[in-house]
């Protein structure tokens, strides 16, 4: 696959009026094709491989925050990225997941052309299902270069999205203690 795609990315250098051959550029459809493979690389994941039984009987029900997990995606309509934040609470109920299992979930749906929109609800979906937990809530805030890079270049811009599932959705009190907390107020 990484020669078809390299092919395509000297395809799109030559259209491009470049000369693929010129020093600088020699190596450049490979390295990109390498890089959109690893860019991708979510689509070869699974969330059972990943979480792989990391999930632990607990006491704990209080809710738990995973706060400021770096997130690098690529914009479906453009291919281009957008980088942000993840923020993950959720209401254990008997189970916890490892910690690290968290920033694994959100790369791995953010390794994949997406919106950011679908991102947040599919990392959320995602908690839900390996903890069962009582209520997750996820909120995501990035910068998304087809906002800043084309078009309407703007470059202080972002966008915010929240999914609030069990708890989070039906209780008010439980959704403002974890904006709060995301917020820091």
């Amino acid at each position: 696959m990484t020669e078809q795609l390299a092919g395509h990315f000297r395809g799109i250098l030559e259209k491009l009026g470049e000369n693929p051959e010129r020093e600088g550029l020699r190596n450049t459809p490979m390295r990109a094709a390498k890089a959109m493979e690893f860019l991708t690389q979510g689509y070869h994941q699974s969330l059972e491989s990943l979480v792989n039984g990391a999930v632990f009987a607990s006491d704990t029900d209080e809710m738990v925050l995973v706060k400021d997990i770096e997130m690098y995606s690529m914009c479906e309509h453009h291919v281009l990225p957008f980088i942000g934040k993840c923020h993950i609470a959720y209401l254990p109920q008997g189970k916890v997941l490892g910690l690290s299992k968290f920033a694994r979930i959100v790369d791995m749906y953010a390794r994949r052309l997406q919106i950011q929109e679908n991102l947040t609800r599919e990392i959320a979906e995602a908690v839900m299902q390996v903890t069962e937990a009582r209520g997750v809530g996820v909120v995501i805030e990035a910068q998304h270069m087809c906002m800043m890079m084309r078009g309407v270049e703007k470059q202080n811009s972002s966008m915010k999205t929240s999914v609030m599932l069990g708890s989070f959705r039906k209780n008010q009190t439980t959704r403002q203690e974890f904006l709060m907390l995301v917020n820091g107020r």
